[in-house]
């Protein structure tokens, strides 16, 4: 659903830039008090990992593909605020680096695939979550039903942004029928992927998943006939299993995002995605312009000069991760650090 440059007027395009900036700065201030130091380096990982997974488009209907969205995904796994920077980050780099989604376009693109799936899936989550019951699986099953939701979300409000300033006369009806049936499928997709991969974490590392703190209830014991909570064990490696090195799940969360983009990307779909295909297909792409980054040497998933095409897809996939990965670890490092400063002040 990366949206090109030429798609939304320059006004709108304007006014959107200015929304999601709003909605970065907010995310900037929130994400202080949802990172630590063992979740801000994982933080970048999530966003490197939506990069790789955003690059296997799956098949869902006749010549129409979707791939990962990964707002519900961001948002359960480091928390909303972290959330939508994991996407800005991700779009900010697929935009500069890969011409994917026009650089005019970088505001509606970080709303409507940021901002609204973040706010939609985790609102979602987060009311299930608290009428189901308090377990690993309800975190799944809430996991699920806020990603399959959120990519629909993001279609109509994609819509709601075309009604107001698209480039070109297509009746809106039509184009909000479209594209919320074709992203409904792709919702599926992305439920799948999302419950997946926040089970995985959930089953190896709950305490390090935003969506799913305070899922494990205080050890009780029997005193006098009445339960209490147990007092914390004392003493090195007693006890202390939530304040573990998180570095296994970053080592196996980086390569996993290296294979997927290095290698597996070969084998994604070639067929056009649901936006694309919408446009194709209703005519809102006839005043679609050139990407400002077109010349970029990795530009279409690729790199330049390099004429095998598993060689030179699987090298920008593990340079997007790496650059990705690195862009967004620090920035939310230097997010975490300015809160800790702040504190001590």
């Amino acid at each position: 659903m990366h949206v090109p440059d030429g798609f939304i007027n320059a006004p709108v395009s304007a006014a959107a830039g200015v929304v999601a900036a709003g909605a970065v700065a907010v995310s900037l201030r929130g994400a202080r008090k949802e990172l630590d130091e063992r979740t801000a380096p994982l933080a970048g990982l999530v966003a490197a990992f939506i990069f790789a997974v955003q690059m296997l488009n799956f098949p869902v209907a006749a010549g129409t593909s979707g791939h990962l969205l990964g707002g519900a995904l961001a948002a359960i796994l480091v928390g909303p605020y972290t959330g939508v920077l994991c996407i800005a980050v991700v779009l900010l780099m697929q935009g500069i680096l890969f011409a994917d989604g026009g650089l005019t376009a970088l505001g509606v693109n970080i709303t409507v695939m940021g901002v609204v799936t973040v706010l939609v899936a985790y609102a979602l989550f987060r009311g299930l979550v608290l009428v189901l019951p308090r377990t690993r699986r309800s975190v799944t099953v809430a996991s699920f039903a806020a990603a399959l939701v959120s990519v629909p979300a993001a279609a109509v409000a994609f819509t709601a942004v075309y009604a107001i300033g698209g480039t070109t006369d297509v009746p809106i009806g039509k184009v909000l029928a479209a594209m919320a049936g074709v992203h409904t499928l792709i919702g599926i997709g992305e439920a799948a992927i999302t419950m997946l991969t926040v089970g995985a974490v959930v089953a190896v590392r709950s305490d390090l998943v935003y969506g799913a703190r305070g899922l494990t209830a205080p050890l009780k014991l029997r005193v006098d006939g009445e339960l209490v909570d147990a007092a914390p064990a004392a003493g090195p490696g007693a006890g202390d299993a939530p304040a573990r090195s998180p570095k296994k799940l970053w080592t196996g969360g980086v390569v996993t995002a290296l294979v997927l983009a290095g290698f597996v990307s070969f084998y994604a779909s070639a067929s056009p995605d649901g936006l694309e295909k919408v446009a194709a297909d209703k005519g809102i792409d006839a005043k679609v312009r050139p990407h400002a980054a077109a010349d970029s040497p990795l530009a279409d998933y690729g790199v330049k000069d390099v004429d095998d095409a598993r060689l030179s897809g699987g090298l920008a996939g593990v340079i997007g991760v790496g650059a990705t990965l690195a862009v967004g670890t620090g920035a939310f490092w230097a997010v975490r650090r300015r809160h800790a400063t702040g504190a001590q002040v």
